[in-house]
């Protein structure tokens, strides 16, 4: 095992899901192999190619990639290939989840590894027989290419997770050309964003409610650009827009699906129950960050 981890999502702020961006060297692993019983995890692969071992089955990647794990299900790593392997993982985040590691078997509740022992996985997976990469296989269900995912609103957004079987989060390719914009400005009341600006460059736009443009809070326009995480966390009361700049962007759009979530609109100041599917427009707002409206 040899990669080199940023945590994206920490360093930008989530608070309910992590995206961390993993180099995996040449010809060596990210992890042990490993599942996870409550969380899912989506990897997007930026550049380099390389190998995924699934259940003893191996398959290829490359740029472009998005493979979906679903929670409970399949043990799963990933090797670089000659060049590396540089990829973008995400998880939602459990308190009650549980890793599981097949071949030292050991289980991580949390951050402590149990079943009484004293020693490191990790130290165990170093000692073992290599992984068996020689016979690579098909590409699974689980697995698809920006390519091969037909594109909506004209081609300018991709539900590349959706593709490939996910079921609690999904992953978006978004392309926004130069004034272009993406989903009206929102927020949600459970569900979290996070932003990965792949190519290009553009603005985040972060509209107040209607109420709070009375008492003279504005609309404020965040230049972003290549490289460029944004962490939209649940409950911020604060509706969010991407815009293209000039040349346009490429965005990755992650997001939780939570049933009981509420999307509000301030331009419109409309209200969506999104697990029901009923759409409102609200008359009035009566308060403002707690305080009765005069």
């Amino acid at each position: 095992m040899a990669a080199t981890w940023q945590r994206l999502g920490d360093a930008a702020g989530t608070v309910g899901v992590g995206v961390t961006r993993i180099h995996v060297d040449p010809e060596r692993l990210s992890t042990p192999p490993h599942s996870h019983a409550a969380s899912e995890e989506l990897v997007y692969v930026v550049g380099g190619s390389g190998l995924v071992w699934q259940d003893e089955a191996v398959f290829s990647v490359r740029a472009g990639d998005c493979v979906v794990f679903r929670a409970n299900e399949a043990e799963h790593t990933l090797r670089g290939g000659p060049d590396g392997l540089d990829v973008l993982v995400y998880g939602t985040r459990h308190p009650t989840d549980y890793g599981w590691l097949p071949r030292s078997k050991a289980v991580r509740l949390g951050w402590p590894w149990v079943e009484g022992r004293t020693d490191n996985p990790w130290d165990l997976e170093a000692r073992a027989e290599p992984l068996d990469f020689s016979k690579v296989g098909e590409r699974p269900a689980n697995v698809v290419h920006l390519d091969e995912v037909e594109g909506s609103y004209g081609g300018m957004s991709k539900a590349l997770a959706a593709a490939a079987g996910s079921e609690q989060t999904g992953l978006n390719w978004l392309r926004l050309e130069d004034g272009q914009t993406g989903a009206p400005p929102h927020c949600h009341s459970e569900e979290e964003e996070v932003f990965v600006v792949l190519e290009g460059e553009g603005a985040l736009e972060l509209w107040p409610a209607p109420v709070a443009a009375e008492r003279g809070i504005e609309r404020e326009d965040v230049p972003v650009r290549t490289g460029d995480v944004i962490a939209r966390p649940p409950a911020t009361r604060i509706g969010h827009a991407f815009r293209g700049g000039a040349g346009g962007m490429s965005l990755l759009v992650y997001g939780t699906r939570r049933p009981n979530d509420i999307a509000y609109y301030p331009r419109s100041n409309k209200i969506y129950w999104r697990g029901i599917g009923v759409m409102g427009r609200v008359e009035h707002l009566d308060y403002f960050d707690g305080e009765p409206r005069e």
